[in-house]
């Protein structure tokens, strides 16, 4: 996957927030106030990259299964992982990672706000 295409996936979720407030073309994906995501375009002496919080447990096995996949860069390294993009991780599991990291984050929501945000993610 491609850094357009983690933009669109995290983009597309239900009252998600982008802002470069690290650099100019890191973008940071926030839902409620919270980062789900940090996209790091890469450029010539560095592949794109995506931060994305994690199940704990999840992300250990991630690592383990994929080389591309290493504990969160500049994150807490028991939630977050970081996915380097060089097509290593297929695309449909990018993907699910995302909504994984978002849904990690709704979680500590209220009820009432969880809910209305995964209503409106069930609508789309």
């Amino acid at each position: 996957m491609d850094p357009d295409g983690v933009s669109d996936i995290a983009e597309s979720l239900p009252e998600v927030t982008c802002s470069e407030p690290f650099a100019p073309g890191v973008e940071v994906f926030k839902v409620g106030g919270k980062v789900f995501a940090i996209l790091q375009p890469g450029g010539k002496d560095a592949i794109a990259q995506v931060t994305l919080k994690c199940d704990p447990v999840r992300a250990l096995a991630l690592r383990d299964q994929y080389r591309a996949i290493t504990p969160g860069y500049h994150m807490n390294k028991e939630n977050w992982n970081t996915v380097i993009l060089d097509g290593t991780v297929p695309d449909d599991e990018v993907a699910e990672l995302i909504e994984h990291s978002y849904d990690e984050v709704i979680a500590g929501f209220s009820k009432i706000r969880r809910e209305r945000l995964e209503m409106l993610r069930a609508d789309r």
